[in-house]
């Protein structure tokens, strides 16, 4: 049977992501229109890990170990303080972004068959997805807009796990950080 490309949704596939509520405000209108995983249900977030495991596999064994490689990062402090441009696409760009890097390798490290993005890019960078568009006026446009509420900061408590059940997707739990202890290298 042949898999979907890994940015493909469908019922099943999940996703490990920090919610950025604290860029709602600056980015919901530009993300309902021209992000579609905003359409389809995606908070402003920070993608720790997509594709995940299927749904199918999500046993509670999972579900523990999520829990204590999570649960075994600190918690952490964002700042957005300026938009990035991939090819196509407008995101916010988290400083420092060395802790998303790390919750990342964390989770990849116990689960090496669930590459970041199938393997599609040898960097991953961590991103807050703005908007999807080929027509670069439109996306400067957008980035005019965006800045005009920058900077903002956010609290990272915890990495969520969305499930797409085919047509949207949905929180399925959610994994909390170690609060209050110091960060350490």
């Amino acid at each position: 049977m042949a898999q979907a490309a890994p940015g493909t949704p469908r019922a099943g596939r999940t996703g490990l992501v920090v919610r950025i509520p604290e860029a709602e405000p600056a980015v919901r209108a530009w993300r309902e229109r021209y992000d579609p995983s905003a359409r389809a249900g995606v908070p402003a977030h920070v993608t720790v890990l997509f594709p995940f495991l299927d749904e199918e596999l999500l046993d509670p064994e999972v579900h523990a170990a999520l829990a204590e490689v999570l649960g075994a990062r600190p918690a952490f402090d964002l700042r957005f303080t300026h938009c990035g441009r991939f090819p196509g696409v407008l995101h916010l760009a988290p400083e420092p972004d060395t802790r998303l890097r790390e919750l990342t390798a964390a989770v990849f490290a116990r689960w090496p068959q669930t590459p970041p993005y199938g393997g599609m890019f040898e960097d991953v960078v961590p991103h807050l997805t703005v908007a999807q568009s080929e027509d670069g006026s439109l996306l400067a446009e957008i980035e005019s807009d965006v800045a005009a509420h920058l900077p903002l900061t956010a609290r990272v408590t915890s990495v969520d796990l969305m499930v797409h059940d085919g047509t949207r997707w949905r929180q399925r739990a959610s994994y909390e950080l170690k609060h209050g202890q110091p960060y350490a290298r």
